[in-house]
This record gives C-alpha cells, structure tokens and sequence, in this order.
C-alpha cells in the first residue's frame, strides 16, 4: 500500500496534533499540581487563623468574665 503525499500530510498534521495535545497535558497536569499546592497552603493558613480566633474569642469570655467577678465584688463592698 503506497503512502501518497496526502497521506504523508494527513499523519504530520495529525502527529503534530498529538504532540501538542500531550504538551497541553503535561502543562495542565503541572498547573493542576501548583494549584494543589496553593490550595493546601491557603487551607493551612486558614485553619491557623480559625485557630487564633478560637483563642481570642476565649480570651474575651474569659476577660468577661473576670470583669464580672470584679463587679460583684464590688459591688459586695457597696452592700455590705
């Protein structure tokens, strides 16, 4: 079976296609990997922050808290 000229053409354009198909997947897979990445960091951070603010927010309650006892006591002084 003779390959005619055409043919020739037809599997170049088509090689050529598959090559750029397959560089268009490694660049994807590559993008996909640093978007991962990005991702987890961008959650680490997030899980720190909701931790400081968990802690703040304890800090606050427990900053209440000591206010209210000082009020009461003195408010034990006024009464006694």
């Amino acid at each position: 079976m003779d390959m005619t000229t055409g043919d020739s053409d037809q599997f170049q354009v088509l090689e050529e296609k598959v090559e750029g198909l397959i560089e268009k997947i490694r660049t994807l897979k590559n993008e996909k990997e640093s978007l991962s990445e990005k991702t987890q960091i961008q959650e680490e951070r997030l899980a720190d922050q909701e931790e400081q603010i968990a802690r703040l927010k304890q800090s606050r309650n427990d900053a209440k808290q000591r206010i209210v006892s000082l009020l009461e006591k003195i408010e034990q002084i006024d009464t006694d």
